[in-house]
């Protein structure tokens, strides 16, 4: 087998969606001729941790786990939060009044942490990655971003190998999400900007191959450096779910007393259920529906911003909130939804955001049947969504719309009218993630070959 170098903050016992793709790719790779050696951290800062993953880990796949400082520790100190305290769902760039203490933790982030929180990684993979190359000796390096830290670990990798090895090893660069500018960068002042915005164009310049997962990223690219992303190779691999994640016991289907909605993963700042639960209360209060026939799980970590909202709803006795679970429980809470609930952040970004939850709610509609609920605006994951014919979609604030969906599922269940949706199920299999690792193996195959040659 040829070997390949995975350099992922992210993976077990490591949980959330981030983890899922590179896990996923670690655990098919194999099967299309190629040994992954995967370099990560040892004990990480993870939003979410999930033991349970550490199982779908191949025995015989190589694992170095490394030191990290981790700046968010020290974000927590100077902000006065607790120690292992989720900084994602309360959103360290929220907007409104801040505390002086979060306006300088926030500058100091933006500042000296580039291109990430997780800069403290760097000194350690490196030397940890240059002892791989030189006992592994593998044919190829993959870094999966974000964290951007592991495309600067990639890059001093590959540079290592052609001045100190005398080897041209190939790097493929992966992008989950955009980089500089984007939903998820900090507020930087110019030179901290012009710094993030130099290792992002030297990223595209120093990889052999760009993957990403959403159209928009390159022209997010080619808007910024068209000189630059002309001459880039790209190559577009979707996220996806597994099938063999889904290979459980659904759950028994009992007599239908509650219309069930099911929403997975996080939520905080603009991705929020608030439009969802005012168009309910609204229908409950026109008695269009009855709420205490309506169940709604909210199943990930959520902000403090929506708990307080939630708990003034007057349809708060419907709504149940689930702390995170490991991966295999939110998929049992999917597979006996009637409708699963995706909200896409209203932003100048949101026409590429497509995320992971995505393809995992087409999983659960391959197995059920059942749709999606996509309050999204025009976009990538509109587009899924009416390709593969599985749900629906609502532009934000068009109550009309969201009502009438609503008003379906609901008069398909209690008055046993027939469900309009018919899900294409061959569109959806192109994204079991055996199907989409066989195409990154592909990749893999091809730009070894134009080395030799």
């Amino acid at each position: 087998m040829k070997k390949v170098l995975i350099i992922s903050y992210y993976f077990p016992p490591s949980g959330g969606p981030g983890v899922q793709r590179v896990l996923k790719f670690v655990k098919y790779l194999p099967q299309f001729g190629w040994e992954p050696i995967v370099l990560t951290v040892k004990d990480g800062d993870f939003p979410a941790r999930d033991e349970s993953l550490l199982s779908e880990i191949p025995k015989n796949i190589r694992v170095y786990r490394t030191h990290i400082f981790e700046a968010y520790n020290l974000y927590r100190r100077l902000t006065g939060r607790k120690k292992g305290s989720a900084l994602d769902v309360d959103n360290i760039n929220k907007e409104g009044k801040q505390k002086l203490s979060e306006r300088f933790s926030n500058f100091v982030r933006a500042t000296f942490f580039i291109p990430d929180g997780r800069r403290g990684w760097l000194k350690y993979a490196v030397k940890e990655g240059k002892n791989i190359l030189i006992n592994e000796k593998p044919d190829l390096i993959f870094s999966s971003s974000p964290p951007y830290t592991c495309a600067l670990i990639a890059m001093k990798l590959k540079l290592f190998a052609q001045k100190k090895l005398k080897r041209d090893i190939p790097w493929v660069s992966a992008f989950r999400d955009a980089w500089t500018n984007y939903l998820t960068t900090p507020n930087r002042w110019f030179i901290p900007s012009m710094i993030d915005k130099r290792y992002e164009r030297t990223t595209l310049v120093n990889s052999d191959i760009v993957t990403i997962v959403s159209k928009g990223f390159k022209d997010d690219f080619d808007s910024k450096y068209p000189e630059i992303s002309k001459d880039t190779q790209y190559e577009l691999i979707r996220n996806g779910f597994d099938s063999s994640d889904f290979a459980i016991t659904a759950p028994e289907q009992q007599a239908k007393d509650k219309l069930t909605f099911v929403y997975t993963g996080s939520m905080y700042g603009k991705r929020n259920p608030y439009f969802f639960i005012d168009t309910l209360t609204e229908l409950s209060s026109k008695n269009k529906i009855d709420k205490d026939k309506i169940k709604i799980y909210f199943v990930g970590r959520c902000g403090q911003d929506i708990h307080d909202y939630i708990d003034k709803s007057p349809i708060k006795d419907s709504i149940e909130l689930i702390p995170y679970i490991p991966h295999s429980e939110s998929i049992k809470y999917l597979l006996k939804a009637d409708a699963m609930l995706l909200i896409i952040d209203e932003d100048k970004y949101s026409k590429m955001i497509l995320s992971g939850k995505v393809f995992e709610y087409l999983g659960a509609s391959l197995i059920t049947g059942k749709p999606v609920i996509a309050i999204a605006p025009e976009g990538e994951a509109s587009d899924l969504i009416k390709e593969t014919n599985s749900g629906y979609v609502i532009p934000h604030n068009n109550k009309e719309l969201l009502s009438t969906a609503i008003l379906n599922l609901y008069n398909s269940i209690f008055s046993n009218n027939k469900s309009s949706i018919s899900i294409n199920k061959e569109e959806i299999r192109k994204y079991d993630r055996i199907n989409l690792t066989r195409k990154l193996a592909e990749v893999f195959d091809k730009i070894t070959e134009n080395k030799k040659n």
